[in-house]
């Protein structure tokens, strides 16, 4: 465990006002009607009150930000909207700290995840400055003599971005990094876990557009919980609802979106799985499936869940995993200590959930091999500190094929690589899967049309740890969606097809005649 108590509540909350502060949040919310409270996971206290927004108030963010949209933004041309995000960029350099220091008080990130993740803003505002100047379109012959056949890529309007608590600050950037310099303006509703780190990133936000002369009102947070997202789920002039969460959340939202002809993408749920082949590298099976499991304290919509290893090694796997888990126990504990490895989990829902797991696990035959019990802290009753635990299962039951947002890793076996793709693919989601072999030809067909049925597919690393140049999303019930890299930026603009006809004759498309 951690080497000393964990630190007071009230302590953790002046560090909060210190780091909201040095990013430019000198006033929290006032009066804006519904009573919120910022907590921390790190002791389960509440650091101080904060103010939620009331759908009225959520409603006028979103007039205020289309108004930007159609005043202004939209006409502003992309590499000066670039210049608003490059500056973003200089800020979180500036202040990576502070904002590491939000995201573990109210996610219980350990330091260097918390670090990690404002690394991955930063990189995301390279990303889209370059993009700034990239938009592309295409020109494409025309079968008429004298017409020039292209596309043309536009703003879209307003993006409402909702957000989960396990990346609260990294999300809301691959959403709105590439929306401004898209040309589109942002109204984010971050998890009601999370509104402390939401006001540090708008507070650098607005210090941004501010130096570059941009209009203040591309983007507004607002705070709450369901009934402030159905706002920007059901307002028609929200063009775009980015939603990232459950499973549940996302069969909640697309009708919504989809019922008023808006676009929607998904972020969802995972159930992501590693194979590992005869021919592994089992070194890379340990600390790649170690960190994937037990990293965030298995909050990751990349966390690895299931560990599907050949028969033939099994036995070697699951005793080297549960020797990296036995020494996991030591480090448990207060986020901020050097030695921690695995912080608190964000509050009790996620304990009961896996405590009900591992219920289920062993009724459907499976052994707890190591973990699953929870660590109780002096002074700390509703701070949720436990064990990552390792199961080996009989069978892929339902509890495996049901996502539990908590460290618990399922160890199945198989004899054939068939086989092995078929319980990889046997659950209803499809984000994250890796698969650790030394044979290229195995790894090719766990690529292939045929293999993994998800949307990201690694070989020879973990499930987590995803990189921004590539578009990031999965299939299936993890809703479809691509954010970050690649050509994700599509997803945020509107296409036209232009015809030019600079020839002195009007000839009709596929040798029509008429008049």
């Amino acid at each position: 465990m951690h080497t000393g108590a964990l630190p007071d509540t009230e302590v953790l909350a002046g560090r909060a006002r210190t780091a909201l502060e040095r990013c430019g949040v000198t006033r929290l919310p006032e009066s804006l009607g519904a009573p919120g409270q910022a907590r921390t996971p790190i002791t389960g206290g509440t650091l101080f009150p904060v103010e939620f927004d009331t759908p009225a108030s959520a409603e006028r963010a979103v007039a205020e930000v289309h108004g930007s949209f159609t005043s202004a933004w939209r006409d502003t041309p992309a590499p000066v909207r670039g210049q608003l995000v490059h500056r973003l960029g200089e800020l979180l350099r500036e202040h990576k700290a502070d904002l590491a220091e939000l995201v573990t008080l109210e996610a219980g990130k350990i330091r260097s995840e918390a670090l990690g993740e404002v690394q991955e803003m930063i990189d995301v505002c390279d990303f889209a400055v370059g993009l700034s100047r990239q938009l592309y379109g295409r020109t494409m012959p025309s079968e008429r003599p004298g017409h020039r056949l292209m596309e043309t890529w536009h703003p879209l309007g307003v993006v409402g971005v909702i957000t989960a608590f396990n990346f609260p600050v990294a999300v809301w950037s691959w959403n709105t990094c590439v929306a401004l310099v898209c040309g589109d303006t942002v109204v984010w509703k971050p998890s009601e876990l999370t509104p402390l780190t939401a006001l540090g990133c708008h507070g650098l936000l607005m210090r941004a557009a501010a130096d570059v002369g941009a209009p203040a009102d591309v983007h507004r947070v607002v705070l709450g919980g369901a009934e402030v997202g159905d706002v920007l789920v059901n307002d028609e002039r929200v063009a775009l609802v980015s939603a990232t969460g459950s499973t549940a959340m996302g069969r909640a939202v697309a009708p919504k979106v989809a019922a008023r002809m808006g676009r929607y993408l998904l972020e969802l749920g995972g159930n992501n799985a590693a194979v590992v082949a005869p021919s592994a590298d089992l070194d890379l099976v340990v600390r790649g499936s170690v960190f994937s499991a037990a990293g965030t304290a298995g909050q990751r919509c990349t966390t690895l869940r299931r560990l599907i290893v050949h028969e033939d090694v099994v036995d070697q796997v699951v005793e080297r995993v549960v020797d990296g888990y036995q020494q996991l126990r030591e480090r448990i504990g207060d986020p901020y200590e050097e030695a921690t490895l695995v912080g608190p989990l964000v509050g009790e829902r996620g304990h009961t959930a896996m405590r009900e797991a591992l219920e289920q696990a062993r009724a459907d035959g499976g052994d707890v091999l190591v973990g699953g019990e929870r660590r109780l802290e002096k002074d700390a009753e509703d701070a949720y500190y436990v064990e990552p635990a390792v199961v080996r299962m009989p069978a892929q039951t339902e509890v495996v094929r049901t996502e539990t947002f908590a460290p618990i890793l399922y160890v199945l076996t198989y004899r054939t690589l068939e086989e092995a793709v078929e319980l990889h693919n046997g659950v209803p989601q499809g984000l994250s899967s890796a698969i650790f072999t030394q044979d290229q030809a195995e790894a090719e067909r766990f690529l292939s049309a045929a293999g993994s049925d998800c949307g990201i597919v690694n070989v020879n690393i973990g499930t987590s740890g995803a990189e921004i140049g590539g578009a990031f999303g999965g299939e299936k019930d993890t809703g479809g969606g691509r954010e970050s890299g690649s050509d994700s930026w599509k997803a945020y603009m509107r296409r036209a097809t232009n015809t030019v006809n600079y020839g002195g004759e009007l000839p009709l498309a596929q040798g029509v005649r008429f008049l």
